[in-house]
């Protein structure tokens, strides 16, 4: 019998006593318990890419960036060739800020895990939200954010070179509400990694509210730390989710299979 247990009060659940992914129950329990619950949880599944795309497109589209549906994490270069990019995935972030509508869910699966680290760490921007008192909500809901790739790249590499920055600016920065109020009512942070700064804000002033929403957001009441184990399935709400990747050795044979689900709804 499907069953589903609460990770922590605010935010993940785990879903064990599966025996059929495909089965319609199981994918209707899912998509619930991943909207209100951030995160999703399935132990020791081991699905080999085709059973993990074939689960996939049951939650919606599969994207296929650079003609990909099956992308390897690893920071091994001659697996995957963004490997020198991934460094920035060990700040706090939600994907795809600089693009106009944002992934759903994304979904990962563990082929090898690291002997130390590694873990992956989410938390809710929606429960950080509602955790605000009312005139912080006040005050951040008319506020505006300037998103990019290269903010996040800099907290890699703090003092880059011309041409770093010239490859970090190939990709357009993307304005965003700092609240976003999504069409069913629900509200979330827009923050993490690529949040460079407050629109109309003095910088020093800006760099210092982004930070604290982060610290707040990202506080263990909201959190949730997943240590993998091969054969793991996790999958989250890329939307109002932060996630980061904790530190492992670079040698490590740590790798991941993400695949995302297409998002319907741009950011406000």
């Amino acid at each position: 019998m499907v069953e589903t247990t609460a990770l922590n009060p605010t935010i993940g659940v785990e879903v064990t006593g599966v025996e059929d992914l495909h089965d319609d129950t199981v994918i209707s329990r899912c998509t619930e318990a991943l909207k209100w619950r951030g995160v999703l949880v399935v132990r020791g599944l081991h699905l080999d890419d085709e059973a993990q795309l074939a689960f996939c497109r049951r939650l919606g589209t599969v994207l296929a960036p650079g003609g990909r549906e099956i992308f390897t994490i690893t920071l091994n270069p001659e697996k995957n060739r963004a490997a020198k990019y991934l460094e920035g995935t060990f700040f706090w972030h939600i994907d795809d800020t600089t693009n106009d509508v944002p992934a759903k869910a994304t979904v990962l699966t563990a082929r090898h895990v690291a002997m130390e680290g590694g873990g992956t760490q989410f938390a809710s921007t929606y429960a950080a939200y509602e955790g605000l008192s009312e005139a912080e909500r006040t005050r951040y809901d008319s506020l505006r954010v300037v998103h990019s790739f290269e903010a996040s790249q800099r907290l890699v590499h703090p003092d880059p070179t011309p041409e770093q920055v010239a490859d970090w600016r190939q990709l357009p920065t993307h304005e965003t509400s700092l609240v976003w109020q999504r069409r069913d009512g629900r509200r979330s942070l827009v923050i993490g990694a690529t949040a460079d700064h407050i629109v109309g804000m003095d910088p020093v002033e800006s760099r210092k509210l982004l930070d604290e929403l982060l610290e707040w957001s990202t506080q263990p009441r909201f959190a949730y730390t997943h240590d993998w184990s091969v054969g793991d399935l996790v999958v989250w709400d890329n939307t109002g989710i932060l996630h980061r990747a904790l530190p492992y050795d670079a040698t490590s044979e740590r790798e991941l299979h993400r695949t995302t689900i297409a998002g319907a709804e741009p950011w406000a």
